[in-house]
């Protein structure tokens, strides 16, 4: 028996929050990103995890706050915490790969492409695991054409984000990458929602008047949630992030910060001592007794 799917229980509120939130996960990591760039040893790792750990998160929230607002009308739905926390983990595990094959690598061809690949793997990795933790009598059945055009949505956008952590500079450029990511993952998310449909057991229990997944999902969200909002003020009380200039830590003189590194002693040049100066020590010295 084939289900009825409503996608959009709340309307517009779960969309756009979702999208939000996706949004707020990749400027953090975006930014996270572009900070590593300007450290070294145990710091560029921390703020590689940082940034990774944010993007996961970002948009696991993203998913999850979408699917408040899923609902099959003839059966209830419930969610399997493990295997919709183990999305998380799949999630943040991937994308940390391809941000830390970036971080270190750099801008290049093959660690962008690498790195990006890896990135949306994860993404499409986590929608699809979560999706496969909702139980319900009745099972998913995906159009593999429209499966795979996520995919792809997710490579390219995971990509072209960790492009822009590389090579954009700037607060309001990374802002709008991270909007930009924020609206490929909400595509892939909607993409791979239409690649769906519902067949339902028929013995399949009727859903309960006023049944909703809300109560299953927030408490599932709270710690991420959390994650994020401390993201958020790690990343806006360390200017050169906001900033996006260069370090301004050591006023020493002789020492100047340098671009993707810690500071770095400037040689000083000597001028050449006059030779009309040197002659005039030499003789304005005693003579040497014999």
């Amino acid at each position: 028996m084939q289900g009825t799917v409503d996608g959009f229980t709340y309307g517009a509120v779960t969309p756009v929050t979702a999208f939000l939130m996706a949004c707020l996960g990749a400027a953090l990591g975006l930014r996270c990103t572009t900070r590593s760039l300007r450290a070294r040893g145990v710091a560029r790792a921390g703020w590689l995890a940082l940034g990774a750990t944010s993007i996961g998160s970002g948009i696991w929230t993203m998913h999850f706050i979408a699917m408040l607002g899923f609902s099959v009308r003839e059966a209830p739905v419930s969610y399997d915490r493990p295997l919709t926390y183990a999305s998380l983990a799949v999630g943040v595990g991937m994308v940390g790969i391809g941000i830390f094959l970036v971080g270190y690598r750099g801008a290049t061809r093959m660690a962008l492409v690498t790195g990006g690949t890896i990135t949306g793997l994860g993404v499409a990795s986590m929608h699809y695991l979560g999706m496969a933790g909702m139980n319900f009598g009745g099972v998913f059945e995906y159009d593999t054409l429209t499966v795979s055009l996520s995919v792809v949505i997710a490579v390219v956008a995971a990509t072209t984000a960790l492009w822009a952590a590389v090579s954009v500079h700037g607060f309001l450029p990374s802002l709008g990458a991270s909007v930009v990511m924020g609206v490929a993952v909400s595509g892939m998310h909607y993409t791979g929602m239409a690649a769906l449909q519902v067949h339902l057991h028929p013995d399949a229990a009727p859903a309960p008047p006023g049944e909703a997944p809300t109560s299953l999902l927030l408490p599932m969200m709270i710690g991420p949630g959390c994650f994020l909002l401390l993201a958020a003020v790690v990343v806006m009380i360390d200017p050169l992030v906001v900033s996006g200039g260069p370090e301004a830590t050591d006023r020493r003189p002789g020492r100047t910060p340098l671009r993707g590194g810690p500071v770095s002693p400037i040689p000083v040049q000597r001028r050449p001592t006059p030779h009309y100066a040197t002659t005039a020590r030499r003789g304005s010295r005693p003579p040497r007794s014999r």
